[in-house]
């Protein structure tokens, strides 16, 4: 079967099941649930950043990995662009472009004041069905622009 032969309703829903995972990844990070990252992701998942060579492979080390995130991390990733290419009935690729906004050192209730992102890139995802759920096999993260992530200082610390 070529991607020509897929039904074009199924094919849309599958899209549209790509992007909701790529959105729930998302919230799941800046929202409070890092940890839980991991379940989004296939049993053999893999999540990589080639510039260090960082790979994170399987379900417990992602979870770990994630969940190792400071408790006082205040992130929002802004994703557009998103491009999801079904290739099989149950496989596919996304594009996501994103820039990240973030701040470690966060207090409940703090405002913290507008700043430039620490990264902009992009997200190359791999998508595979398993059963009826759509999970992410593999994503690598391509970051052009990046820098570290920037400490507030509290009123007690100046």
């Amino acid at each position: 079967m070529t991607t020509s032969d897929l039904d074009p309703m199924e094919r849309l829903l599958a899209e549209r099941a790509c992007e909701r995972l790529i959105l729930e990844l998302v919230r799941r990070l800046d929202l409070g649930e890092p940890s839980t990252v991991s379940d989004l992701f296939t049993p053999d998942g893999v999540w990589e950043w080639p510039y260090d060579q960082r790979r994170i492979e399987g379900r417990e080390a992602l979870r770990e990995y994630f969940g190792s995130r400071p408790a006082d991390r205040l992130s929002r990733r802004m994703c557009t662009n998103i491009l999801v290419t079904v290739e099989s009935p149950d496989t596919a690729t996304a594009t996501t472009y994103f820039a990240t906004y973030r701040v470690d050192g966060y207090t409940e209730s703090t405002l913290v004041p507008p700043r430039l992102p620490a990264n902009v890139g992009h997200y190359q995802d791999t998508f595979r069905k398993i059963g009826s759920a759509w999970l992410l096999a593999q994503r690598t993260l391509v970051l052009p622009f990046g820098g570290p992530t920037e400490r507030l200082v509290s009123s007690a610390e100046s």
